[in-house]
């Protein structure tokens, strides 16, 4: 038998992520709970820090490392079998445990985001033969700076972003944060929510708002044809360039948007950006423009940055989630499992992120898996 919690003189460092967990819904039946939710979690959690991609994965380090386990709680029955472990995962209220996980955050980053970029994720191996269920789609909030995940929502599939993203707005905290989102939340109701919460918006324009996108298009090319000489704006220009590729982006922010308040009545709409880009690769040059409308009475040289920003989502949370955490060869898939999955690895990615030292995402969940020092580490902090 490993030394008990109690025993190791730890146990108050574990309840540092478990306090907020505290008041999740457990729809077991009481007097048959063999393992407590609060052992399950941090099971979970620490499995999936130390490289589990699978619920067998987390079934398999429970055994291999109940001593190490045992640290933090008691594990009096030591840990469920991966069928077992499924079925808690697949009937905890996901939404609930989201919201526990907003809190969570909320105190583990300290000081608000800059940034916020609202995009999804599809869980690719997460659909069902049986019943022809899709794949589930993961709504994310993720602060570009700190980059971590501060909160998500789950939905069915893609097109309901849209009902997803004021959901996920309410759970979370948002004042005085730029919140950017791609074109399918260029919506009145996400833009009025936004700044009803004292925060700003950066969405991205597509031909999803009639012809809003359209008028934006058609005015500033007609403005540039004349040199900006009939309104009001401010340019920036960054150039960048690295293996055999230069791209050169030139931000456009137009401050005289009355004209278009007045045809479209959008709220709070403060200015319009253009970016256009040109991308070159030895012989092969690419052009393409992007269109954007803010809240914000910012300058070119203000807002470029938040437009680089938004893609923070892509390179550090969603590429991460599937070339460290493999969410897309992620084979769960039973009712709640594969969004409580997915919380519990942007726990994990939480974690990693905050931890000290200048190694790679990578490196460091290499060291959890073999440092049981530093795995222990990451749960207390």
């Amino acid at each position: 038998m490993g030394r008990t919690a109690v025993d190791s003189g730890v146990l108050g460092e574990a309840i540092v992520f478990l306090d907020y967990f505290r008041d999740l819904p457990d729809p077991r039946q009481r007097g048959k709970v063999l393992y407590p939710l609060d052992e399950v979690l941090l099971l979970c959690l620490m499995a999936v820090l130390a490289g589990s991609e699978a619920i067998t994965d987390i079934a398999r380090f429970g055994e291999k490392k109940l001593d190490l386990l045992r640290r933090f709680r008691p594990f009096r029955d030591g840990t469920p079998a991966h069928d077992h472990l499924g079925d808690i995962l697949a009937t905890l209220d996901a939404e609930k445990f989201q919201q526990c996980f907003v809190a969570w955050v909320a105190a583990l980053t300290g000081a608000p985001a800059d940034v916020i970029a609202i995009d999804g994720k599809t869980s690719r191996r997460s659909y069902q033969k049986k019943g022809a269920k899709e794949p589930i789609h993961m709504v994310s909030a993720f602060a570009a700076r700190q980059r971590l995940v501060l909160g998500q929502v789950k939905v069915a599939e893609k097109s309901n972003e849209i009902v997803a993203i004021p959901k996920l707005l309410d759970m979370l905290a948002i004042e005085g944060a730029i919140v950017t989102i791609d074109a399918m939340g260029c919506q009145r109701e996400v833009a009025k929510k936004i700044i009803h919460k004292k925060a700003d918006y950066l969405l991205a324009l597509k031909g999803n708002q009639g012809t809003l996108r359209q008028d934006v298009e058609i005015f500033a090319a007609e403005q540039k044809a004349n040199d900006f000489k009939d309104t009001t704006v401010s340019r920036h220009q960054t150039v960048d360039g690295d293996h055999g590729r230069i791209e050169t982006r030139t931000y456009t922010a137009i401050h005289d948007v009355a004209w278009l308040q007045e045809r479209h009545d959008w709220p709070g709409l403060k200015g319009v950006v253009m970016v256009e880009s040109t991308r070159e690769i030895g012989d092969k040059v690419e052009r393409e423009t992007r269109f954007y409308i803010t809240s914000l009475a910012w300058l070119a040289s203000q807002l470029g940055p938040v437009v680089r920003s938004h893609w923070a989502v892509e390179n550090s949370l969603h590429w991460v989630m599937d070339m460290t955490f493999r969410d897309d060869e992620c084979r769960v898939r039973t009712d709640h499992a594969p969004a409580n999955f997915t919380t519990i690895k942007h726990m994990a990615l939480n974690l990693i992120r905050k931890a000290p030292g200048k190694d790679s995402f990578r490196l460091k969940r290499k060291v959890a898996a073999w440092d049981d020092e530093f795995l222990a580490s990451l749960i207390a902090a």
